[in-house]
């Protein structure tokens, strides 16, 4: 049985969207009313990436939602691909906490999750009690931008479980060498579904992947940079890097950590981008960070 409620939600412009509502765990510590969590997955990714990481949060005492942002999961396709923003996405946030009465919350976002976690630093920063970046920041890598445009939204329907298993090893082995058989299987229940002819395609409308495709989106930029500070400086933040990443490399953590001298770092090994936060590195320092906030 599932560990979550699901939620539905419309945007502002009308778009049926989906998240997932994972209660505190009763009793779980004996302490006042905590902040929630919003966690917000990558590029291609849904909020199925939290499946393992919300219990552990929700045992802390927090509510966590976890959503499919615009055009992935169970959330609608944009029928305007130009919509396939951070902009965007951050104002399906806002509009998501509207609905549910949620003043503040703690963010917990994995790349693109993270940079719309900035983007809502620079709009709405009052809805943020504080923020855990996974493997992402203002400045980014070539490098790490190149290998993700190069599968981004290219993949054709799969006919076999094992075949999609086989896909995501392909793409994410660099990332994950130490994963099973039995984990990447796992990951293709997450990220592709059948069809109504039977075949599996992945969970995403290929379309959110234009910007990376045609370089709209650029490794770093002055309005990126200026909202990671504006996070970092004004709310408690956290940095959670893979030591193999090829998105967020050292030089980019060392322009953060500059930037920011304030805020947390942990950085998870034998992984790249971006971890699953489920990592024992991961998990203890986003507990540590947690137990900081109300």
């Amino acid at each position: 049985m599932p560990n979550f409620t699901p939620l539905r939600f419309d945007s502002s412009d009308g778009l049926a969207l989906y998240a997932r509502d994972y209660a505190a765990q009763a009793g779980a510590e004996p302490a006042p009313a905590r902040l929630p969590v919003i966690c917000i997955h990558g590029l291609t990714r849904n909020s199925a990436d939290f499946d393992e990481l919300a219990p552990e949060i929700a045992l802390l005492g927090r509510r966590v939602i976890a959503l499919d942002v615009r055009g992935r999961g169970h959330s609608a396709y944009d029928p305007d691909p130009a919509n396939y923003n951070p902009v965007v996405y951050a104002g399906d946030v806002v509009k998501l906490m509207h609905d549910l009465g949620i003043a503040r919350a703690v963010f917990v976002g994995t790349s693109m999750g993270g940079l719309i976690t900035m983007t809502l630093a620079m709009r709405h920063l009052d809805l943020i009690a504080g923020a855990v970046l996974n493997d992402v920041g203002p400045v980014l890598s070539t490098k790490g931008l190149a290998r993700i445009a190069g599968y981004a939204g290219r993949c054709n329907v799969l006919s076999t479980w094992d075949d999609a298993a086989g896909y995501l090893k392909d793409i994410n082995a660099c990332a994950f060498p130490g994963n099973s058989d039995a984990e990447w299987g796992k990951w293709a229940q997450r990220a592709f579904a059948a069809n109504d002819s039977g075949a599996l395609a992945l969970r995403y409308d290929p379309r959110i992947a234009l910007s990376l495709q045609t370089g709209k989106l650029k490794p770093t930029s002055l309005a990126a940079r200026m909202a990671f500070r504006r996070l970092a400086h004004r709310r408690p933040t956290l940095l959670v890097r893979g030591a193999l990443s090829d998105l967020v490399e050292p030089d980019q953590v060392a322009w953060m950590r500059r930037a920011a001298p304030t805020m947390a770092y942990a950085e998870v090994p034998d992984v790249g981008h971006a971890p699953m936060l489920t990592e024992p590195a991961a998990l203890d320092a986003i507990r540590g960070f947690l137990a900081q906030l109300p």
